[in-house]
């Protein structure tokens, strides 16, 4: 940094005191001419920048005094001072690399060592002797004579257990909050015996609970906690802590290791139940019998291992707290997002009308993080990116690295390029406490600094704590092999409770005859546990999942003048709100929609469907990339004043609202953002929350959530929900990644009614699939896909005259014909989405009236087959079906639909295929070349005759 530059607080705040006035006489001097004062004086004046004026109730001495208070200092006690100052600063900032926190190896690295070490700064012991303490720190306590005294005490902070890495957090409040309560005294909580006590009893049940089940279950997986146990009080100070000051519902996300014991001690999932999950055998009822057809409605569960579970703390009559630990695959990391989402949804107040209000207190979450995922899984890094953004904080969540420092078999050096493993952490300016698992009283301590500033500043905070992995990845891997030497060590290595119980006996705060009965009370509780898997009493238990029926048809239908005075309503802000002029004749082109002869287009149709949404109560939370506006600029949900920016959202604000709306644009990316709004929709109560896609390509990021989560979710954990995907998809020429939403993805993962998937071509329609989605979420949630339209948000044959949304309802197929001419229909010409449009509106349509019609398959999945059989029955003379796609072959529905058409007319209809050939991208890169295929296809599947079985261009 030059002369002159911004002030850097750090280096001033620390030289308060008699000599500040000298120090500032001097840096003035620096200022005039940086030659006149010595080396060391320009070295430390170039780096601090300007001095800030002092804050209220801090005081310097005069200049004059400072004169007087310099009069007998030699420039060497000078040098001193500075020299002094910087070593304090940074043994702060860089005290963590020599701090004891790594239980496998308590030696540093000399390099690292020698930023702390006096005499790097060209000063001795006895130079600090010389030197007043409150000279170089405001925070001298009276036992503290010397600056001597302040290094050592400044040395023992942060160079001891607890290793505090906070130097990378600008915000100058925070920074000295941080500050103040390390070096205050008060980091280290000081427990009580009988704390102790049971600080000891919740390891000894950690540890004997693993044992147990290592004897018991010879060879069987479960990933172990021990080398990590204390994290298990580590959350049970935390809770016990958040509950305590009115936290009401708690939500955790964690992988595989340490998590059964995670569900036994912290959720309190009994220990038969889990011990039946050890012994589970096929469940016949569950099984379909041999030859049957059809859907399987049983439970196909998950391992034990990815399992959560909730628990309610109690205190006498009162319901204190509601713990939540998440479903996870084995996809590690990407639990994180869904966690947080579902915390913000049960911070948000949905109830009232308007904008969504949250109070951070309600709920708290807690991560637990794989050192080797946290810096390798870029989930880790898109919902740490979401922790400020207005429609995505929480309030701060609390990490926790469960550093078992390898990741599988790859060693540190291995898997990032980073010290630590919370390195990723310091880009979003998280504080960080490093914090050795054998110290079970500095985990407490960081526990309760991470609750504490997250109380003071709603922000994240992190805590590695440093342990190591007693097995292999799991209990039937030999990690000797890749790693022999670390292994001797853990195999030499104490449990953190045989080191503690050391500690408690030598402080005769433990006894062996209390050693002898804990562990004989532990033991006699496991012990009757399995006794009751043994005998049959306790057996796996598994989800209810009752059949599923998604052919329900909803009364969806609004009355017509509520549509219209929620019209006008729309139209309105304000009275001083300045649209901009180009959007506000847009907007009120839209007033004329629902009268005389108008139509609705895709939009109004949308803002008409939430509104009749949230008039019967139902929340709506809507986000995604630009979807206030709109990725194709045709919602405008939110309106932007021309002259002062301000933000006014119509729908927030109609008078028939009974429960609250939020809309917000996520950040740029696609797997963090889609998993915050699944974990928010299953935690949301009868709240209608949509996640948009800016091209319906980009879900391709996010296909672990699509996978893992939404597709499976209750199949796996019995988790249902009621998600509504919207991924524009249409071919319009503009190339591989922005026409295809990879709908033959979301068919293949059609399974046990677990979806649906839509493809409208009409604006009524989109408006009746909304309606019928909120109304199937006071029944049987699930989630809705819908193929959403780009080039038809404004093409004319995709409005919907205003009586189709007083009167009907959703419709899974459409025909395009009359009953004038159906005695002569030959060929059905089946397809989904744009092309549907394309083909009606032809104008080869015309003279193909006389044999051939054009069918909508609106919904694909679940396939509505006795929709299609109905339709199929209206043409007598029918010899072919021709289904017609814009996407390749090998992609779109054409493989999901051929299986079910052939089924339904046997055989004597013929099944042909119409559409692109295979190819390995989605789409042509050239807009003539996608125009002249598309005009082929339209005019091949119209034409009087087909020659092939399959058309392919």
């Amino acid at each position: 940094m030059t002369k002159g530059a911004s002030s850097n607080a750090a280096f001033w705040n620390d030289f308060l005191g008699p000599n500040y006035g000298y120090v500032l006489e001097l840096y003035d001097q620096y200022l005039q001419d940086p030659q006149s004062v010595d080396e060391v004086m320009r070295q430390y004046f170039s780096q601090a920048g300007r001095p800030e004026p002092l804050a209220q109730g801090q005081k310097a001495a005069t200049t004059s005094n400072a004169k007087l208070a310099a009069e007998d200092m030699r420039e060497e006690d000078v040098r001193a001072i500075i020299s002094a100052v910087k070593l304090a600063r940074n043994i702060r900032e860089f005290g963590h690399l020599s701090a004891r926190i790594n239980p496998l190896n308590t030696n540093t690295d000399p390099v690292d060592n020698e930023i702390l070490q006096t005499g790097t700064y060209g000063i001795t012991e006895d130079d600090l002797e010389r030197i007043p303490a409150e000279w170089i720190w405001q925070r001298a306590k009276n036992e503290l004579r010397s600056a001597n005294d302040v290094i050592s005490y400044l040395r023992r902070i942060y160079t001891g257990t607890l290793a505090y890495d906070f130097g990378h957090v600008n915000n100058a409040a925070e920074l000295e909050w941080l500050t103040n309560y390390v070096e205050s005294g008060t980091h280290h909580p000081i427990l009580s015996g009988a704390e102790k006590k049971s600080l000891w009893y919740r390891l000894l049940e950690v540890e004997q609970f693993e044992k147990f089940l290592h004897r018991t279950f010879v060879g069987q997986k479960r990933f172990s906690i021990e080398g990590l146990d204390v994290l298990v009080p580590m959350l049970d100070w935390l809770i016990e802590r958040s509950v305590a000051l009115g936290t009401r519902y708690i939500s955790m996300g964690m992988a595989h290791r340490g998590r059964l014991n995670v569900l036994a001690h912290i959720l309190g999932k009994p220990y038969e139940a889990i011990f039946a999950e050890f012994h589970a055998s096929p469940n016949k009822d569950l099984v379909p019998s041999e030859g049957s057809m059809g859907i399987n409605y049983g439970w196909t569960g998950d391992v034990k291992y990815h399992l959560g579970a909730h628990r309610t703390v109690e205190e006498g009559e009162f319901v204190e707290a509601r713990l939540m630990l998440a479903n996870n695959p084995s996809h590690l990391e990407f639990v994180n997002p869904v966690v947080v989402g579902a915390t913000r949804a049960a911070q948000d107040i949905r109830t009232e009308p308007g904008i969504v209000q949250t109070d951070f207190r309600r709920a708290l979450a807690v991560l637990v993080h794989g050192d080797a995922a946290f810096p390798g899984e870029g989930v880790v890094a898109e919902t740490l990116n979401m922790s400020r953004l207005q429609g995505y904080q929480v309030g701060g969540v609390i990490h926790i690295i469960a550093n078992n420092q390898l990741g599988f078999t790859a060693e540190e050096k291995e898997g990032r390029s980073t010290r630590y493993a919370s390195d990723l952490a310091k880009g979003f300016e998280i504080p960080v406490v490093h914090v050795s698992a054998d110290n079970p009283e500095a985990c407490i301590a960081a526990a309760l600094m991470a609750h504490a500033y997250r109380e003071q500043f709603h922000k994240d905070f992190l805590i590695d704590l440093i342990g190591y992995r007693r097995f292999g990845h799991n209990e039937m891997d030999d990690p000797a092999p890749t790693q022999p030497l670390l292994y001797t060590r853990i195999n030499a290595h104490k449990d953190v409770r045989e080191l503690y119980q050391v500690e408690l006996i030598e402080h005769n705060l433990l006894s062996e005859a209390d050693i002898t009965s804990g562990e004989a009370r532990v033991q006699k509780r496991l012990s009757e546990a399995y006794q009751r898997v043994q005998t049959g009493e306790v057996k796996p238990s598994a989800p209810e999942l009752k059949p599923i029926d998604r052919t329900d048809e909803f009364e969806t239908a609004v009355d017509i003048e509520q549509l219209r005075t929620m019209n006008e309503q729309l139209l309105k802000w304000p009275e001083k709100f300045t649209v901009y002029p180009k959007l506000r004749r847009i907007l009120e082109r839209r007033a004329q929609s629902l009268t005389d002869e108008g139509k609705v287009d895709w939009a109004t149709a949308e803002v008409l469907a939430f509104g009749s949404i949230l008039s019967e109560g139902t929340a709506i939370r809507f986000t995604g990339q630009d979807t206030e506006r709109g990725t194709f600029g045709h919602r405008h949900l939110v309106l932007h004043d021309h002259e002062t920016g301000e933000r006014y959202i119509p729908l927030a604000n109609l008078a028939t609202n009974r429960a609250s709306f939020d809309v917000h644009n996520s950040p740029l990316s696609e797997t963090g953002p889609l998993g915050f709004e699944y974990g928010y929709d299953v935690q949301a109560d009868n709240a209608l929350v949509l996640w948009e896609a800016q091209f319906g390509d980009f879900a391709n990021v996010a296909q672990v959530i699509i996978d893992q989560f939404i597709a499976s979710g209750r199949a796996k954990w019995g988790q249902p929900s009621g998600l509504v995907l919207l991924l524009p998809h249409g071919y319009e020429g503009q190339g591989p990644e922005h026409s295809s939403g990879r709908l033959e993805r979301f068919l293949q993962l059609s399974a046990e009614n677990n979806w649906v998937v839509a493809n409208v071509t009409s604006a009524a329609q989109y408006f009746h699939l909304l309606r019928t989605q909120a109304q199937r979420l006071r029944r049987e949630p699930c989630p809705l896909i819908v193929m959403t339209p780009k080039s038809l948000l404004r093409n004319p044959f995709a409005a919907s005259p205003w009586q189709d949304f007083s009167q009907g309802h959703f419709h899974p197929v459409i025909v395009d014909t009359s009953t004038e001419r159906d005695e002569g229909i030959s060929r059905l010409v089946i397809c989904s989405g744009k092309v549907a449009v394309d083909l009606s509106g032809h104008q080869l349509q015309a003279n193909s009236e006389e044999h051939a019609a054009v069918c909508r398959l609106e919904q694909l999945y679940p396939f509505p087959a006795d929709h299609m059989r109905e339709m199929i029955r209206q043409f007598p003379r029918l010899t072919e079906l021709v289904w017609v796609q814009e996407e390749p072959r090998n992609m779109g529905a054409w493989t999901y639909v051929v299986p079910y058409l052939r089924r339904l007319v046997g055989d004597t209809t013929t099944v042909r295929y119409v559409g692109r050939k295979p190819h390995a991208s989605p789409a042509e890169g050239i807009a003539d070349m996608h125009q002249s295929v598309q005009e082929q296809i339209v005019q091949t599947a119209l034409a009087r005759t087909l020659t092939d079985t399959i058309t392919e261009f």
